[in-house]
């Protein structure tokens, strides 16, 4: 069994991961901390596990194999690289940390240490996202020049999103560093890494962060990227289209949950609507197989290295109104 300590409960996904370490087989909560004690002590008495008041002493129990890390964003460095010196595999919520320099520094803690890290990328092991990448890799919609990805909600319109989301300091921005996430890693991984980045940010909802943005990725070939996302939507279906020199592909619109293709042979006629793939396992059932075969999650990663460093290069761009060249950012 491994034994895991669920490290702060400040994300809206941190319950969610809870449930998930309860469902697996293999995995077992042990021990909370969190950076605000009461909210801490009350989860653990509900579950009947200890809570540490103090983080380093929940790491130097060696009852302890695994962290899950929902913390602010702001202290994600601070306690993965503690875990990782600690010898704690960790699981971990998107972004890695706010800037690639932090990222860096907690990827060569990882490697030191020796511990498995996996990021929570789900949309990556959606079956629409392994069906496009299928269609992609047959070559059916030619060279790439365009993909656009949009994921909104009402969480600001509404007042359903927790307020401390809106805190810049600990999120290290708004709608795109989080809900923006998604549709930034598949464009990521349907396009590449671009060669710069643009974006515009609005704050409809007078919060300090962008309640409501768009970034555009620019290719060396021409190629673009949209990103978008927003705090402010009753209704608006997460959208993926691409785009190439012989046909498109439309997942999410007209008809949710249906991947539409139109090739250069196809128009004039209906769309051929494509089957949907079964999902892969979840990321955090990805951690647990990693820990226990002794693997590493190169690819998801990679992907959520890349993430930190486009979502960091979009922040720069919107507070400088300018495009911002990836090999710019501090590594």
């Amino acid at each position: 069994m491994i034994k895991l300590a669920l490290l702060s409960y400040w994300h809206v996904h941190a319950k969610d991961y809870a449930r998930e370490a309860d469902a697996h087989p293999d995995t077992e909560i042990v021990a909370i901390w969190d950076e605000i004690p009461e909210r801490g002590r009350k989860e653990a008495e509900a579950r009947n596990v200890p809570f540490y008041e103090n983080l380093d002493e929940l790491l130097a129990s060696p009852d302890i194999d695994g962290v899950i890390i929902v913390t602010p964003t702001n202290r994600h460095r601070e306690v993965m690289i503690a875990a990782a010196n600690a010898g704690k595999h960790i699981f971990t919520e998107k972004v890695i940390a706010p800037t690639l320099h932090e990222v860096n520094d907690i990827l060569q803690a990882v490697e030191k240490n020796g511990v498995k890290l996996t990021v929570s990328l789900p949309r990556l092991n959606d079956g629409y996202t392994l069906a496009i990448q299928d269609v992609l890799k047959a070559g059916k919609l030619g060279d790439l020049i365009h993909v656009r990805t949009r994921l909104s909600h009402d969480g600001a319109l509404a007042g359903w999103l927790p307020e401390h989301f809106f805190n810049k300091e600990q999120c290290g921005g708004g709608a795109l560093i989080d809900l923006g996430c998604h549709p930034m890693y598949l464009a990521r991984l349907f396009l590449g890494l671009p060669e710069s980045v643009t974006a515009t940010y609005g704050y409809i909802s007078g919060k300090e962060v962008e309640d409501n943005a768009v970034a555009v990725l620019q290719y060396g070939n021409g190629a673009v990227a949209v990103v978008e996302a927003g705090f402010m939507n009753p209704r608006s279906p997460f959208t993926i289209e691409i785009n190439g020199t012989k046909g498109t592909l439309v997942y999410g619109a007209p008809n949710p949950d249906r991947i539409y293709l139109e090739t250069v042979e196809q128009v004039g006629n209906e769309w051929e609507e494509l089957p949907l793939l079964e999902n892969r396992e979840p990321a955090f059932s990805q951690w647990v197989g990693h820990i226990q075969n002794g693997t590493t999650a190169d690819e998801n990663i990679q992907l959520a290295v890349d993430l930190t460093r486009l979502m960091e290069a979009s922040n720069l761009a919107a507070a400088r109104k300018c495009a911002v060249k990836l090999n710019e950012l501090a590594e």
